[in-house]
């Protein structure tokens, strides 16, 4: 599998504001990693949905993901 390398990229300017419910150390994670490549907590978020979704696996026949 390839790894994550998390990193500044081009700005796509066509987004949308949500509200996510985060536990405190997945949160410090996220924000240790992002002052680490010196990006924003919602660009590094943004780069782990992209990834996950890029290499997501999933059988559309099965209904049950456990």
């Amino acid at each position: 599998m390839n790894k994550f390398k998390p990193g500044k990229k081009a700005q796509n300017n066509e987004k949308v504001v949500v509200s996510i419910r985060i536990d405190n150390e997945t949160l410090n994670k996220i924000d240790n990693l992002a002052n680490k490549v010196d990006i924003s907590r919602n660009e590094l978020i943004n780069q782990c949905i992209k990834f996950s979704f890029d290499h997501l696996e999933f059988d559309e026949n099965k209904k049950d993901m456990s």
